[in-house]
């Protein structure tokens, strides 16, 4: 009788049955669906950085200009003046840039994107050293910085 048990034992199959797998795969298809979306907000706020850092050369412009040409308010600080840059126009290669009194404004490039045209502008608190900075713009309405 115990070889028998045994040669029973031993023919038993292993595995997983079919049911089991396609449990398996329904709830993989569904992790998927769920962090596809959100993955692809983390790759455009990844992407927008590049946005936040092209504002740091016209921050670091105008706070040298606040610091030595000490200028009388913030409709003085205007492009190409006081060694702050050109305006550049945003365009499918290139991301735009903007000064209107003091106040900075980056636009992203007019590609095919979800980033195009959404913008980040850096506000001063005014014309005195240290320069304080505000956040702005639609990508903070937009969850990209």
């Amino acid at each position: 009788m115990k070889t028998l048990n045994n040669k029973n034992r031993i023919n038993k199959a292993k595995g997983f049955t079919l049911i089991e797998l396609m449990i398996v795969v329904a709830i993989i298809g569904i992790l998927a669906a769920v962090a596809l979306p959100a993955y692809q907000t983390y790759s455009d706020r990844a992407k927008f950085a590049e946005a936040v850092l092209a504002a740091t050369p016209l921050k670091s412009a105008i706070e040298v200009a606040v610091q030595t040409k000490n200028p009388a308010n913030l409709a003085a600080l205007a492009p190409a003046t006081l060694g702050i840059p050109a305006d550049i126009t945003a365009t499918t290669d290139v991301h735009g840039s903007a000064v209107a009194s003091g106040v900075i404004t980056i636009t992203w490039k007019s590609d095919s994107s979800d980033l195009a045209g959404i913008t980040y502008t850096l506000t001063p608190d005014g014309v005195t050293a240290p320069v304080q900075w505000t956040q702005g713009g639609t990508c903070l309405t937009n969850g990209y910085c």
